[in-house]
């Protein structure tokens, strides 16, 4: 595959076109990043707790099943360490 494309214009530019929307995607990303950085200071502005907020948002990515579960062996956890 690599002698192909050192020995291929079409591979060499099917590489690059690669590349390039890949670029163009990380650059999009990092725009995106921003914003989300930019929310996270209007509402921390705004008193809400950052580390809260990234919580509710990492729990509600999970399914309920899920979440059911990691909860139970939190409380099972808690109980045993005497914290409830």
């Amino acid at each position: 595959m690599v002698a192909d494309i050192a020995e291929s214009g079409v591979a060499a530019e099917e590489l690059k076109q690669f590349i390039e929307r890949i670029e163009r995607l990380e650059e999009e990303k990092a725009g995106i990043a921003g914003d989300i950085k930019d929310v996270f200071a209007e509402l921390k502005g705004r008193g809400f707790d950052s580390k809260a907020v990234r919580q509710i948002l990492r729990i509600r990515k999970q399914d309920h099943a899920e979440r059911q579960e990691q909860e139970a062996i939190l409380e099972l956890y808690m109980q045993a360490l005497g914290m409830n």
